[in-house]
């Protein structure tokens, strides 16, 4: 989402937001992700504790919200009233959440007024943790997120990227853009997908050539997750059938079935298929596939090497051939040239109700990027060519053109 576009998103407009900040390096991005609700109409309450204070002044944050900054329960004489704050709030948004205050809201402790207000809370809780990637993936952790969920809350995806530790991976803090954004959708309640079973397909696939080997791509997954995760936001079940991505999604409308091959692939999307109503093919599966995979270690003993590679099988057209009346299939074309000729070749040919295409000749889209640039093509003969935007807002608008195929208000 561009913060320069935040008054297209009314939802929030009105709604009265408790933000709870705690000691998270990611603290220093909490004025901006304030400064955007408050831009989309929400009123703002900031809780900060004590380990936050590190990471983010709250003058600051004082400054932003246009109220004082809370930080115990009581200053002095005066006494901060949480229960009161927990009623007054329409949500809760724990951002960032420390493995600490994590592990703390998930077991009752109640040491501090955050954890004081979320027990006190009657409105939905949003968390956004953010922490090193070994401590994310830790099993307390992950057992601290099922809980958490278990109770209601919503867990806010984190980030792929750099850490405060230096190193590389999952555990950063979702950027305040997508925060806003999925709070919005949130208070959009038209849940028009709800019960709606959706299939997505994400990433690449690995074609081995031997054990350590193989024939892929460069894809990384994130349009097909961001199409999963706003299908789940609309209310819908989806199964999300990912190729190796170093991407993942913890929405709890979404179930991950992980593969690797085209085969592997094919395989899930063939039975998963009949029992969907929704299903979009965002995955840049191998073509081809070689006819034997090595037993052992292929060794650098002469000057080329042949292998010989057969057709993988063709999902999109396999899934047309079974498509039944009421079942939407949409898929991807990424092409280098003849771009608009070779998406409706691939539309009609598959038996698909609408192409998604885009090219690798347009500066920020395709493999490996956040953002994206996509012309949606359907069979109703409507071709709509969008400007080069985020993947959320790219799925977005490919999830608005489903509905109006299905005869249904966007979002």
């Amino acid at each position: 989402m561009d913060a320069d576009h935040i008054d297209r998103y009314m939802n929030l407009a009105g709604k009265k937001i408790v933000l709870a900040v705690t000691g998270s390096i990611a603290a220093y991005k909490t004025p901006q992700l304030v400064r955007l609700l408050i831009k989309a109409g929400a009123e703002v309450r900031v809780i900060t504790t004590a380990a936050a204070e590190s990471f983010v002044s709250p003058l600051a944050l004082a400054t932003v919200s246009k109220h004082p900054v809370l930080n115990s329960v009581s200053e002095g004489a005066a006494w901060n009233n949480h229960v009161e704050l927990g009623l007054w709030a329409d949500a809760m948004l724990v951002a960032p959440c420390s493995a600490n205050t994590l592990a703390k809201l998930a077991n009752g402790l109640c040491d501090n007024l955050l954890c004081a207000v979320y027990l006190s809370a009657r409105c939905p809780i949003f968390i956004a943790p953010a922490m090193d990637e070994d401590m994310w993936l830790h099993a307390t952790t992950r057992n601290n997120i099922g809980k958490l969920r278990s109770y209601g809350n919503h867990l806010l995806a984190v980030g792929y990227g750099e850490l405060a530790s230096g190193l590389t991976g999952e555990g950063r803090m979702a950027e305040p853009e997508e925060i806003v954004q999925q709070l919005d959708v949130f208070f959009n309640q038209k849940n028009v997908l709800k019960g709606v079973k959706a299939l997505v397909t994400a990433g690449p696939t690995y074609e081995r050539i031997d054990p350590v080997r193989f024939i892929g791509n460069f894809s990384s997954g994130k349009m097909g997750i961001a199409l999963a995760e706003t299908l789940a936001d609309l209310g819908a079940d989806v199964t999300l059938v990912c190729g190796p991505s170093n991407f993942s999604t913890q929405h709890p409308n979404v179930k991950t079935i992980h593969v690797i091959s085209a085969a592997e692939m094919y395989d899930a999307c063939i039975n998963t298929f009949p029992q969907t109503e929704i299903a979009i093919l965002a995955a840049a599966v191998a073509d081809y596939r070689p006819v034997e995979m090595a037993p052992e270690k292929i060794k650098k003993t002469g000057e080329t090497l042949d292998i010989l590679l057969t057709k993988t099988n063709d999902i999109l057209a396999s899934l047309g051939k079974m498509k039944k009346e009421g079942q939407i299939l949409t898929g991807f074309a990424l092409e280098t040239n003849n771009e608009l000729e070779h998406a409706l070749q691939k539309l009609h040919n598959k038996n698909a109700d609408m192409i998604v295409m885009n090219s690798l000749k347009d500066e920020g889209a395709g493999f490996g990027f956040d953002t994206n640039k996509i012309t949606i093509i359907d069979n109703n003969g409507h071709t709509d060519t969008l400007p080069l935007q985020s993947k959320a807002e790219a799925a977005r608008a490919i999830v608005n053109h489903i509905l109006e195929l299905r005869h249904v208000e966007t979002v």
